[in-house]
This record gives structure tokens, C-alpha cells and sequence, in this order.
């Protein structure tokens, strides 16, 4: 069975990874999770990353990661 894609980027939204990547020293991409929690049930994380995890799934638009 083959991949499907955990999630897109818009240009707009590849634009502002970019800046925010642009503007921290040693980051590499951002990180968005997902958890149990928040008034809806399900909750979102965002963090940079300045260290690959081989368990995530790397979504990539014109070098926003």
C-alpha cells in the first residue's frame, strides 16, 4: 500500500516556514503534532526542530520542512 500525505502546504504557508526557519538560529523546519486534549478532543503542537526525528513524516514545499 503506498504513502498518503500526512498533510499539505500552501505556497502562503511555505512562505511563513520559511521566514520562521529564516529567522531561528539551528532550525531546520517546524514540527506540528496532534494529542488528545483542548475543548474539541484533539489538540496541535508546533515547535521547531533543529533535530531530525526518523519517526516523523517530512512534508516539503519549495524548501520549507
Amino acid at each position: 500500500m503506498g504513502r498518503f500525505a500526512v498533510m499539505t502546504l500552501t505556497d502562503k504557508a511555505a512562505d511563513r516556514v520559511r521566514e520562521i526557519i529564516a529567522s531561528r538560529d539551528g532550525a531546520l523546519g517546524i514540527r506540528v503534532g496532534v494529542k488528545k486534549g483542548g475543548c474539541a478532543g484533539m489538540e496541535y503542537s508546533i515547535d521547531l526542530v533543529t533535530e531530525p526525528n526518523p519517526k516523523d513524516d517530512l512534508i516539503e514545499l519549495n524548501g520549507a520542512r
